[in-house]
């Protein structure tokens, strides 16, 4: 049954139609098996309209849709509308909204229970919104007889004269009708290409719009005074689907509704619950049988299917589909995934060339022999008791993995790696940017959000009495000093926080050091360092995991009391907030065990204690370089399995079987309502909502800083980055495509400020593993012992030359161990590892001349590695044109012929002009050569002669 409840052309009273008694009919159910046969004999009315992509008609195509939730009822069935607007009756009468007693009566049965004050106002404002929508040109809809009880659907369709005008607001880069060839290789470079095509050729995706291209259509900015130029052959498909959701969003942004407290555009009415959702549509089905070959179905064979992971990405598709802003992500994403693969064959390089000298390696080979009988001194007081060197044979040879001089190399790689990263993809960039018809193109000030409407508003409110007539008010500084000092306390409260928990870890890591030592059995005392590492990195991975949630949303909190004005603003501002606290989140652990343990012990006979009691830790024989890769390595790891993959994949899973079975649970549907296919609208109602992009760059910048930042310390995390990111493409795609409502495109030429924290991350990149070489690895003191105090120019005698030694006389009262002979014999001088002078020097236990030496060593090491990588990183940047050459010669030629395009066209009107011109003069002497008399009786012809060419 459908009724026009609100843009009827005529009066219900004068159609003669009372709708009381409709809807007494409908409830007593007469005519009911009539109405039944003539539905089974008739055509489906769902499949003329595509099951939801078109309006009832089947010809006008829905662009976008409103959804929003109305109250049924109790007495009996509620009228199910599909309200029809056509063209005659929303372009020449203007919408009001109805009289609340009037309306109240034409849409309320007798006996029906009064919906709340509360329902009342949103209908109201839904109907004066979408009033306005009509009367800026807009076509709608509404659907209520759908399958999801109690939520009601508008679909909006933009006719063409409403496109061209907002594509001519909006500058839309459109095709015209010229064509030209692209710029071609020639020579060498031509035969290069052509090998390449064929040797890559099974892994190109089959997509029409990923073949290369040799002939381009000119775009210019879409204009209705020169619609000549452009090919409207086919008007249909002149303005894709992505285009068309596009300019709908933008009239819905700009249309307000005025008679609440408040302007209220569609964000405010999604934010009060007047509206539940808006989104655009997807293209169609993506499986099952009998589908119609789509987009979005290619999109699903092509590129969200793990099956073809090792293809490239079809990006032209996926911007065609999705808008240059999700587009220029996933190129991002493709260009970074690309760039790991010859990071990870230097890194297992790197690698292997560790294992195959650990036998060749004379300081773990020192550590290793048993003849040395070297005696360390215990770790712990009291219970701990003297430990052989040899005991940390494993530990010393599987550090060398990762500290040798192949390391000092593979930190300089990837600080070029960086770079080039960088200049690679500010190229890409640009070759997208002219592909897709972005170049000239500016991003123009967005509409002002809700929020800082509803305070700026409030603030001139305040101001009303004081002034009659006030300037247009905006937020200050010092409106916002009050957030500017929450977000302060607030940032500084969070990183306090992560450094407590870190801290806690740490006294986690010391007290049970000390409590497994006491233990008396060999296997649990030889197996404490890796027991209570391998623990207390699991316990900091569940910690950043958790927090990283929790900072997520205190910086979206932090960022909406800021009130931004506008959208691009709040997106900046969180994600300066929300990667500032997980940066902090994430790496502290990493920081703690690579420039800070180990430092702060102390000597034997003078520790440093926590509370009194605990010992600072100390590092391992080997030096902390090994902890620091397994905190790395698992910290990253967890990160990318747990919280990349499997949230990605189950949470939205969970959350849409949650939202499937509160619509199972509110469903009372008969079996005809039970057999009837949804439409499009509402399947995309039950997907999830599109929250942005910020999330899915920022696992990936967090990666970044994994792969760059202690790179010296893991080799083999760019492999580890580029098996998560082969993965991690399909899912992203698969999600996009088969689980998220349909975002609306955003037209953007760069991925923003992302870029920038890419580049400080480069940058601070070079410091850190300037400063792990030096200070957390054991490079720098070979070297100088090597060349300073090696007598037959090897590394023998290494080891000895960096401990030092301790009479056990020495001890503070109630530390020495409990078991002196606990090695079997009585230990006199135990050894540590540090710089210090002997106890029988005169300056016992003093920091030794060495110590300076090594430290003068490293921090020169920092300077000299530090300049040199920034000044060949600059380098790159400096030789690699940010432009390549073949686009910007692309750019010229399209403006050439641009010019030429206009030349041309003024002089054909040129050439028509004096045409005219001619045809004129030579009427007007015709007209003369007549006899007086017929001019004087032809005087109308006359006049009309001369003034021709003025008609013209």
């Amino acid at each position: 049954m459908r009724v026009n409840k609100k843009y009827s052309c005529l009066p219900a009273e004068e159609k003669g139609i009372h709708i009381i008694n409709i809807r007494a009919i409908e409830d007593i159910g007469y005519d009911q098996h009539e109405s039944t046969l003539l539905n089974s004999l008739s055509k489906n009315p769902d499949a003329d309209c595509k099951y939801g992509l078109y309006f009832r008609d089947g010809k006008r195509k829905v662009d976008y849709i409103l959804v929003y939730h109305y109250k049924k009822s109790s007495s009996g069935r509620t009228l199910a509308r599909r309200v029809h607007h056509n063209d005659s009756s929303t372009r020449n009468t203007k919408q009001d909204q109805p009289l609340p007693g009037k309306g109240a009566q034409l849409e309320m049965g007798e006996g029906e229970p009064h919906v709340d004050c509360h329902e009342d106002d949103k209908r109201f404002r839904r109907e004066e919104y979408e009033g306005n929508l009509v009367e800026a040109g807009l076509e709608l809809e509404h659907d209520e007889d759908t399958k999801i009880h109690g939520v009601g659907f508008v679909k909006i369709h933009a006719p063409w004269n409403v496109l061209c005008r907002e594509a001519e607001f909006l500058k839309l880069k459109m095709p015209t009708k010229k064509m030209y060839q692209i710029n071609q290789t020639h020579g060498l470079l031509k035969k290069i290409n052509t090998v390449i095509q064929k040797i890559t050729e099974p892994i190109q995706p089959k997509v029409a719009e990923h073949k290369p291209q040799t002939m381009k259509r000119l775009s210019y900015p879409f204009s209705r005074e020169k619609q000549h130029l452009f090919d409207l052959s086919d008007r249909d498909s002149f303005f894709d689907s992505k285009t068309r959701s596009t300019i709908v969003y933008e009239i819905l942004k700009r249309t307000t509704c005025t008679k609440a407290k408040y302007s209220m555009g569609i964000t405010s009415l999604l934010a009060n619950g007047v509206y539940t959702a808006a989104y655009p549509l997807h293209d169609g089905d993506y499986e099952g049988e009998n589908v119609e070959p789509n987009d979005r179905k290619l999109l699903c064979e092509e590129w969200a299917s793990y099956g073809v992971f090792y293809k490239y990405q079809p990006i032209d598709l996926v911007r065609k589909y999705f808008g240059e802003k999700i587009g220029l992500y996933f190129a991002w994403l493709g260009v970074y995934t690309q760039m790991l693969i010859p990071a990870s064959i230097v890194g297992i390089i790197v690698f292997l060339y560790g294992c195959a000298t650990v036998d060749e390696n004379i300081p773990s080979m020192e550590m290793c022999d048993e003849r040395n009988n070297i005696t360390m001194c215990p770790l712990c007081d009291r219970t701990c008791s003297y430990w052989k060197m040899s005991s940390a044979c494993a530990t010393a040879r599987a550090s060398h993995l990762f500290d040798n001089p192949a390391t000092v190399f593979f930190s300089v790689f990837m600080a070029l790696w960086a770079a080039t990263f960088m200049e690679h993809w500010k190229r890409k960039q640009m070759r997208l940017n002219y592909r897709w018809d972005l170049t000239g193109f500016e991003e123009e000030e967005d509409h002002p959000r809700a929020e800082y409407e509803a305070k700026v508003l409030k603030k001139s409110l305040r101001k009303e009495h004081k002034h009659k007539e006030t300037d247009k008010e905006k937020l200050t500084w010092k409106d916002r000093f009050p957030a500017y000092l929450t977000n302060f306390v607030g940032i500084i409260f969070m990183v306090g926080l992560t450094f407590a928990i870190v801290f806690g870890v740490i006294i986690y890591r010391i007290s049970t050091a000390a409590a497994l030592a006491i233990s008396s059995t060999p296997s649990g005392r030889s197996s404490v360092r890796v027991t209570v590492t391998a623990t207390a990195v699991i316990i900091n991975l569940v910690v950043i995991i958790i927090l990283d949630e929790v900072y997520g949303c205190i910086a979206r909190w932090l960022t909406q009391i800021e009130v931004p004005k506008t959208d691009k603003n709040f997106e900046e501002r969180l994600i300066f907030k929300a990667f500032l606290l997980k940066f902090v989140n994430a790496y502290t652990p990493i920081f703690y065990v690579a420039f800070f343990k180990g430092r702060f012990v102390g000597r034997p006979g003078d520790y440093v204690y926590i509370f009194h009691s605990f010992r600072m830790e100390e590092c391992a024989p080997g030096g902390c370089l090994m902890e620091l890769c397994i905190q790395l390595s698992i910290i990253m790891l967890g990160k990318q399995l747990i919280q990349n993959n499997l949230f990605e994949i189950g949470i939205p899973k969970m959350k849409k079987f949650i939202r499937y079975m509160k619509l199972k649970r509110r469903r009372s549907l008969d079996h005809e309502e039970h057999m009837k296919k949804k439409q499009r609208y509402e399947v995309d109602y039950n997907l999830e909502p599109f929250a942005g992009l910020t999330p899915e760059y920022m696992e990936m910048i967090i990666q970044f800083g994994f792969v760059t930042l202690f790179v010296a310390s893991f080799p083999l995390a760019p492999l580890f980055a580029l098996l998560n990111n082969i993965i991690e493409i399909r899912l992203d795609a698969k999600k996009f495509v088969t689980e998220l409502r349909r975002p609306v495109a955003v037209r953007a030429k760069d991925i923003g400020i992302w870029y920038n924290i890419l580049r400080g991350i480069g940058k601070l990149a070079v410091i850190i593993n300037a400063f792990v070489i030096s200070f957390t690895s054991d490079f720098i003191p070979r070297l100088v012992y090597l060349y300073m105090y090696s007598e037959n120019g090897t590394m023998h005698g290494f080891v000895n030359h960096t401990l030092s030694s301790f009479n056990v006389s020495d001890f503070q009262a109630g530390t020495a161990p409990n078991d002196p002979m606990d090695l079997g014999y009585e230990v006199q001088i135990c050894r540590y590892k540090d710089y210090r002078e002997p106890p029988w020097s005169e300056n016992k236990y003093d920091i030794s001349k060495d110590f300076w030496a090594v430290l003068a060593a490293r921090l020169a090491f920092v300077i000299v590695f530090q300049n040199l990588v920034m000044f060949m990183s600059e380098f790159v940047d400096w030789i690699i044109p940010d432009i390549p050459k073949d686009i910007s010669q692309q750019i010229h030629k399209e403006k050439v012929l641009m010019v030429e395009v206009f030349m041309r066209e003024e002089q054909g009107k040129q050439q028509k002009l004096e045409t005219w011109k001619e045809k004129g003069k030579k009427k007007g002497e015709n007209c003369n050569n007549h006899s007086p008399r017929l001019s004087r009786s032809h005087s109308g012809s006359l006049s009309s002669c001369h003034s021709y060419p003025l008609d013209v």
